[in-house]
């Protein structure tokens, strides 16, 4: 199993005294798709994390904009630039910027100033089952305000980072080729979260939809969010298919942590994340673990 540098390309943190984070504070304002966030419902900061991450060999980490109070975009990456980056956490960004709003693009230029800023997260997770949804409109991603931003993204040289589900495949190959010199990063498996056999279908044909564009690359952030039945071998499946599907070229590692922990330890994660990847080869295995990442997001 693999014996190297790892850099946890996806986790959050916050300080809930901030009063930043109103889906976590507020019991009204939680996302039904994630449940009961009761054991997440306090600070998580980088002691915290140092904590939990034990021996790890995490080298390096990728914040991600944690859904900070939407009036106050640029605070998130204020704050974090004020947290310790000796031990290498939290020394890259994936920020937030309201995609189509007015405000949108005063904002992006804000957050490419900063140089460890290197990418701008959407979420276009729309299910039809409404009280899934992350995004209430299920065509946000054709929308031309948004679209705008899109551009700005790219002329900006950040990447997109997107977190959907697969009913939102096509909107991301038809991003992918509008901008063929963007980077985007599919988030947390592309969430598998219908999980009957036409659901799971459906996934890996979305899967091959956007793999079929080579600007797309997938985390394999909480692969058991959305696994009622969770196992090793559920999880392995769905590393598995992402890996087979786009190579482990374009496949990066990361724990989504703390919200992960809604199910998994951070030394389960580690030991599953290891366990499903040792039938790769040495070079795949520091490619998805460490080398994508440090490229994708720019890491010296």
């Amino acid at each position: 199993m693999y014996d190297g540098p790892i850099i946890d390309a996806h986790h959050h943190f916050w300080d809930l005294s901030m009063g930043k984070h109103p889906w976590l504070t507020n019991t009204s304002d939680g996302i039904d798709a994630l449940g009961s966030l009761e054991k997440i419902r306090h600070d998580f900061m980088v002691e915290q994390f140092l904590d939990v991450i034990g021996d790890t060999p995490i080298v390096a980490s990728v914040h991600i904009e944690a859904l900070w109070d939407a009036n106050d975009t640029l605070g998130e990456t204020a704050w974090l630039d004020t947290l310790d980056k000796s031990s290498g956490l939290a020394t890259r960004y994936v920020g937030n910027a309201a995609l189509g709003t007015k405000d949108a693009a005063d904002l992006l230029k804000a957050q490419a100033e900063n140089p460890r800023m290197t990418g701008i997260r959407g979420i276009l997770s729309n299910h039809p089952t409404l009280d899934l949804s992350f995004a209430s409109d299920p065509y946000l991603g054709y929308d031309p305000a948004w679209r705008s931003d899109v551009a700005a993204i790219h002329a900006l040289g950040l990447n997109l980072e997107l977190m959907v589900y697969s009913y939102q495949a096509g909107i991301v190959q038809d991003l992918a080729h509008s901008f063929p010199d963007m980077t985007i990063v599919i988030n947390h498996c592309a969430s598998p979260i219908d999980r009957d056999a036409a659901g799971m279908a459906r996934w890996r044909a979305a899967l091959a939809t956007m793999a079929s564009c080579e600007n797309v690359v997938i985390k394999t952030s909480n692969a058991s969010h959305y696994d009622p039945d969770w196992s090793e071998e559920s999880l392995a499946a769905i590393v598995h298919d992402c890996l087979a599907v786009f190579g482990a070229h374009r496949c990066i590692f990361g724990t989504d942590y703390p919200v992960s922990s809604l199910k998994l330890d951070y030394p389960t994660i580690m030991d599953f994340a290891m366990r499903a990847t040792q039938h790769l080869s040495a070079s795949e295995q520091s490619a998805y673990f460490h080398d994508n990442a440090k490229r994708v997001y720019k890491f010296d």
